[in-house]
């Protein structure tokens, strides 16, 4: 998981330094070269929340994320959407859904790509990444481990199990709250 949010931080620099080098030189082919990054960044967002889940759904609680979110006795329902329980695993799905958005944007606008804005646009975005990508490498790690891992977690918080609809609220207002980003 830790590999995959270094793949994104470093694949939104990358992005960021190809494309203003890009639009510096007024150089198409490079600017062409300079949205792909965008796909793997979503590629590292999707390693990251598959490690994320497996790790949820193994009941791997040397990290402390599932230790606290987790337990053995939790539905699967509330262990799949366990990933959005807390800060780090919210930051997760955060990045996985701009990440998705980026892919769209450079996917969308794949026969513009020379056009500086279009660039522009993605060199905002990709430093938007860049930021949730530290964040999660830093304070926010949703993949830190504990030195002793407990037998069992203590689950995720009661108010985030009173209805199955708790499932797609958090997605559907994240998809919002991120989609705000490609403006």
């Amino acid at each position: 998981g830790v590999l995959a949010l270094a793949l994104g931080a470093v694949s939104a620099l990358l992005g960021i330094v190809v494309l203003l080098w890009g639009i510096r030189r007024d150089d198409p082919r490079t600017l062409r070269l300079g949205r792909r990054y965008a796909f793997m960044i979503l590629g590292a967002s999707v390693l990251a929340v598959v490690a994320m889940e497996w790790a949820l759904l193994t009941h791997d609680f040397s990290l402390r994320y599932v230790a606290e979110n987790n337990a053995r006795g939790t539905p699967l329902l509330f262990t799949i959407t366990g990933l959005w329980a807390a800060l780090e695993g919210s930051i997760l799905l955060w990045g996985l859904i701009l990440g998705g958005y980026l892919a769209y944007m450079a996917y969308h606008f794949r026969h513009r790509a020379a056009d500086p804005v279009v660039a522009w646009a993605m060199v905002v975005a990709f430093a938007v990444a860049l930021f949730f990508f530290v964040l999660m490498l830093g304070p926010a790690n949703p993949f830190e481990t504990l030195a002793r891992a407990p037998a069992d977690g203590r689950g995720p918080n009661p108010l985030l199990q009173n209805h199955p609809l708790m499932a797609f609220h958090p997605p559907m207002l994240y998809m919002g709250y991120v989609g705000m980003t490609v403006p």
